[in-house]
């Protein structure tokens, strides 16, 4: 059976920043560190603070991968698959899980050096907009929108 989305719980909050660094060190961009966690573990219950719509995919009690959409700014912020669950099509099932809920326009970013990412976001419909420097960490991000066909620009 493939891991079931649903709404994280404030007490998964850890383990989401724990698969959430896992995910993005998998990248490459950096090395997971005790750091990092912490920064990831403080920054989880701000966003849902904040406006995040929390998700996770869960494998019978396995965090598999986390979700985070702003719902009212049609925004796609965080989508991690956990290393192990990566290729087999769970990010696929996460940006259809995003459509159901964002139907006519997703906008979302993501590191310019993170190539398998946004060319996957690329594939899957997204047309890049812009870049532009991040100010928090630094990185170039790229820009991309993904609207519902005969909706206007």
């Amino acid at each position: 059976m493939p891991p079931t989305i649903r709404p994280a719980r404030p007490d998964e909050y850890d383990e989401i920043a724990r698969v959430w660094m896992n995910s993005f060190c998998s990248t490459g961009l950096e090395a997971p560190s005790n750091f990092l966690l912490a920064k990831l573990r403080a920054r989880v219950p701000l966003e849902v603070e904040k406006g995040w719509s929390l998700f996770v995919a869960d494998d019978d009690g396995v965090l598999a991968a986390m979700l985070a959409l702003h719902l009212p700014r049609r925004y796609l912020d965080q989508l991690f698959v956990a290393p192990e669950y990566q290729g087999r099509s769970l990010g696929r099932t996460l940006l259809a899980f995003t459509r159901e809920h964002l139907p006519d326009e997703i906008e979302l970013r993501c590191i310019r050096e993170n190539e398998k990412a946004w060319r996957w976001y690329e594939r899957e419909g997204f047309l890049f907009e812009k870049e532009a420097v991040e100010p928090m960490t630094g990185f170039v991000m790229k820009y991309y929108r993904w609207k519902k066909e005969g909706t206007s620009q």
